[in-house]
C-alpha cells in the first residue's frame, strides 16, 4: 500500500473526527459558553451547511492549481479551524472554528479520491478511494465515544486539541509522502475552472450525483431517527443506543472496503446491488425493528450496505467527468443534501403519526429511487461508445 494512502486516510480520519466528535460534546459546550441547546446544535447543522458549499466554492477556486499542495492547503484550513475551536472564548469565535474546519471537508475528500487513485494501478482505483475513506468510517465508529471520553476527563477542549493534532500530523504526512504530481491529469496542470464545468454537460455526471444523493438520502432518512426506533420500537435501553450506534460504524468499515473490492471487479454491477440490497435491508428492518436480535444484524446490514457504493460513486463520477475534481466535490456535495432530504422526509413521516419505523421504510422508498436511477445510468453507459464510457486518465 502506497504510503501516500495512509496520510491521506489519516487526513479523512481528522476530518471524520472533527465532524462527528461533537455530538457527545454539545452538553459541555453549551454550559462553558453560556448558550442554549438549540444553539449549540448550531455547531452541528452549520458544520454540515458549510461542507456543501466549501465542496463547491473551494474546488472552483483552485482548479488551475496543482492538487498536492491544495491538498496540503486544505488540512492547514482544517488545522486553523480545530485551533479556533479549542481557544474559542465564546460562542461566535466557536461557530467560526467549525465553519473553516468544515469548508476543507468536501475539497479534501473529493480532490483527495483523484489523488488516492493516481497512487496505484488502474484496476485498483476503487480500493484505494476506499482506503482514503476509511479514516472516514473509522472516525464514524469512534468520533462520539471519542468526544464523550475527552471531555468527560479532560474537558471539551482537549478533544478539539486532540483533533489539530491529528491534523498536525495529517499535514506533514501529505506534504512528506503524497508525490508532487500525484492526481495530475496526464502529467499537465489541472484544467481550468471553465474546462470543469463542461463536465457537468455529461447526463451521466448528473445521474451519477442524484444516484449518490438518493442512496445517502435513503440511508440518512432512516439513520437520523434510528435511536427512537431502537428504544420506541426495539425496546432497547437509552444506554444501549451508544453501542449499537457502533455496530453500524463497524459496518460502515465494512461496507466501504468490501465496495471498493467489488467496485474494481464490476463497479456499475456492484452500485446497482449495493443500493438494492440497501433498499431490502432498510425495509426488512421497518418490518422486525420490534426485535431486539434482529436489530442488532440489521443496523450492521445498513452499515455495510449504506457505505458500500461511496467508493464507486466517487470513481463513477471522475470517470464520467474526465477527471474534474469539481464533479468529485460535488458528489460529496450530493451525498450532504441527500443527508437532508432523507432527515426531513423521515421527519415529516414521523410527524404525520406514522410512527418510528416509519423513517426505514422512507428510506427504503429513497433507496429504490436511488436504484432505478443508477440502472438506467448503467445502461445508458453501456450503449454508449466504448471510448465515451469510462474514459481512461
Amino acid at each position: 500500500m502506497p504510503t501516500g494512502l495512509i496520510a491521506l486516510a489519516l487526513g479523512g480520519f481528522g476530518i471524520g473526527l472533527t465532524e462527528f466528535l461533537i455530538a457527545g460534546l454539545l452538553p459541555q459546550v453549551a454550559s462553558s459558553l453560556e448558550v442554549s441547546e438549540a444553539a449549540a446544535g448550531w455547531l452541528i447543522s452549520g458544520y454540515a451547511l458549510s461542507v456543501a458549499v466549501g465542496a463547491i466554492a473551494l474546488t472552483a477556486a483552485t482548479a488551475r492549481l496543482a492538487r498536492k499542495p491544495v491538498l496540503v492547503g486544505l488540512v492547514a484550513l482544517f488545522v486553523i479551524g480545530n485551533l479556533l475551536s479549542a481557544i474559542a472564548p465564546d460562542y461566535p469565535v466557536m461557530l467560526l472554528g467549525r465553519i473553516v474546519a468544515a469548508l476543507c471537508h468536501g475539497s479534501f475528500f473529493g480532490i483527495g479520491s483523484l489523488v488516492a487513485r493516481s497512487l496505484v494501478a488502474p484496476e485498483k482505483k476503487s480500493r484505494a478511494v476506499a482506503v482514503m475513506f476509511a479514516g472516514l468510517t473509522v472516525a464514524n465508529v469512534l468520533g462520539v465515544p471519542f468526544g464523550a471520553l475527552v471531555g468527560e476527563r479532560w474537558g471539551w477542549r482537549a478533544a478539539f486539541w486532540a483533533v489539530t493534532a491529528i491534523g498536525v500530523l495529517a499535514l506533514a504526512g501529505i506534504a512528506t509522502l503524497v508525490p508532487g504530481r500525484a492526481g495530475t491529469q496526464r502529467s499537465t496542470p489541472p484544467s481550468g475552472l471553465r474546462d470543469q464545468l463542461r463536465a457537468f454537460r455529461s447526463s451521466q455526471v448528473w445521474l451519477t450525483l442524484a444516484a449518490t444523493a438518493l442512496g445517502y438520502g435513503g440511508m440518512f432518512g432512516a439513520f437520523s431517527y434510528i435511536a427512537y426506533t431502537f428504544t420506541e420500537v426495539g425496546g432497547f435501553a437509552p444506554a444501549d443506543v451508544a453501542w449499537l450506534l457502533m455496530v453500524y460504524g463497524v459496518g460502515l468499515v465494512v461496507g466501504n472496503l468490501v465496495g471498493g473490492r467489488a467496485a474494481d471487479r464490476d463497479r456499475d454491477r456492484a452500485l446497482v446491488l449495493a443500493l438494492l440490497g440497501l433498499t431490502l435491508t432498510l425495509a426488512l428492518f421497518g418490518l422486525l425493528a420490534g426485535s431486539a436480535a434482529a436489530s442488532v444484524v440489521l443496523v450492521f446490514l445498513m452499515g455495510v450496505t449504506g457505505f458500500a457504493s461511496v467508493p464507486g460513486m466517487i470513481t463513477r463520477v471522475t470517470d464520467v467527468a474526465h477527471g474534474a475534481a469539481l464533479a468529485a466535490s460535488a458528489n460529496v456535495s450530493a451525498s450532504n443534501v441527500g443527508n437532508a432530504l432523507g432527515a426531513w422526509l423521515g421527519g415529516l413521516a414521523i410527524s404525520a403519526g406514522l410512527g418510528y419505523t416509519a423513517p426505514l421504510y422512507v428510506g427504503a422508498g429513497i433507496a429504490l429511487t436511488s436504484v432505478v436511477v443508477m440502472v438506467v445510468a448503467a445502461r445508458q453507459a453501456q450503449s454508449s461508445r466504448p471510448a465515451d464510457r469510462f474514459p481512461t486518465w
